[in-house]
């Protein structure tokens, strides 16, 4: 799996094409891929998401206290 930064650029890459319609993303390391439709290219952006927040650290925090009795 990649690392957060390089699925954090594909993301950014796959949602400027998804709003401009194109279906070929060219990526920094110089890939290229093309999508057959917007349902593809909308998968691969919900791909990457759930790998991103597979990695993420948990967004709920619980604090205990006591009053010392």
């Amino acid at each position: 799996m990649a690392d957060a930064v390089t699925l954090q650029q594909r993301l950014e890459k796959l949602r400027e094409a998804r709003a401009s319609g194109v279906r070929r993303v060219r990526y920094s390391d110089g890939r290229e891929h093309e999508y057959r439709s917007d349902a593809e290219l909308a998968s691969a952006i919900a791909d990457i998401e759930r790998q991103l927040s597979a990695g993420a650290a948990p967004k709920v925090a619980y604090l205990v206290s006591s009053k010392g009795l």
